[in-house]
């Protein structure tokens, strides 16, 4: 089904940081610290979330000098650390993500194996589990070959929003998709593959979705991430957030609500990567405010507080 597309005024990254440094941002800023992990860097987490009376947050676990990675759970701690939850599994995946829909839980990340066609070189899917107890999930299904950050949100009308990120021919070097499926069976390569390209940033930057929220007018907000290159190659990721309407596809300009300096200085896996931000997820205070939870630099999480970028939809 071809959608109506509306077009919206696409800033660069500058005049998105402009708008961005006009507010007083983060506060209260700190790391995440987690226990049972030494000597592995815990980064790209979800937001926290509520299971069986606990505050569960997911992190991507490695080593600094390798990109073997795995998905863990751990509880928060009465003095806020979190500690991993040993009775669930860990998963070989990178930059994990959960949803709940409709009551059941999708959990996923993006499985890292060597290309069928040049050893030198690595391939990735997403993969998807699901199931009400986080203990026991099965495999619900994959995406496309070389596709990350597929994110899943329920709409409303109990039929569920599917956010993409193609690359090459169709996505350049990573723009965000969209589609709405009636429920997850329908969740499929194909399906992934052939989802409606929003026109959200210029050619040059790349770009995807890392959580999307429900909105109480049934907009979605998402919380995703922009990235460029400057010269020498060095990356830059920032936080943005935008809303769009499930069934119009009409969506907001693009918003930067974060960026690398603002948060602790710290060490990073690689010289490339030392303004990097990776959105991980957010937690509403309702009041306006939220706690932003971001990956840093590729080795650690940090949380900070921002204005909500939605709270004009969740009154």
């Amino acid at each position: 089904m071809i959608k109506e597309y509306f077009t919206m005024k696409k800033n660069s990254c500058k005049e998105m940081l402009e708008q961005y440094n006009k507010l007083s941002q983060p506060i209260n800023t700190k790391r995440v610290i987690f226990n049972g992990v030494d000597g592995y860097d815990v980064y790209n987490p979800t937001a926290p979330f509520e299971y069986k009376g606990k505050n569960i947050i997911i992190g991507r676990v490695e080593k600094r000098d390798s990109e073997s990675s795995e998905a863990v759970f751990f509880s928060e701690q009465e003095d806020g650390s979190f500690s991993v939850v040993t009775e669930i599994p860990r998963y070989k995946l990178q930059d994990p993500f959960i949803s709940l829909i409709n009551g059941i839980y999708v959990f996923g990340g993006t499985e890292v194996f060597p290309h069928p066609k040049n050893a030198k070189k690595l391939w990735w899917k997403t993969k998807f589990y699901y199931g009400k107890d986080l203990n026991a999930l099965k495999e619900l299904t994959s995406g496309p070959m070389g596709m990350k950050d597929i994110r899943l949100v329920e709409l409303k009308n109990h039929e569920i929003g599917v956010f993409t990120r193609p690359q090459g021919k169709k996505g350049g070097r990573g723009k965000i998709g969209f589609t709405v499926i009636k429920n997850l069976l329908e969740l499929n390569e194909d399906v992934i593959s052939n989802a409606n390209l929003l026109d959200l940033f210029k050619k040059r930057y790349w770009g995807g979705a890392n959580e999307a929220i429900l909105l109480s007018n049934g907009d979605i907000g998402v919380l995703g991430h922009l990235a460029s290159f400057s010269r020498g190659k060095i990356r830059h990721y920032y936080p943005i957030t935008f809303t769009i309407n499930p069934i119009t596809y009409k969506h907001s300009e693009v918003k930067i609500i974060a960026e690398r300096s603002k948060y602790l200085p710290g060490p990073s896996k690689r010289d490339d990567l030392t303004d990097v931000l990776f959105s991980g997820g957010l937690v509403s205070h309702y009041n306006g405010r939220s706690t932003l939870y971001v990956g840093v630099s590729d080795v650690e999480v940090q949380s900070g507080e921002i204005i909500d970028p939605f709270w004009i939809n969740k009154r």
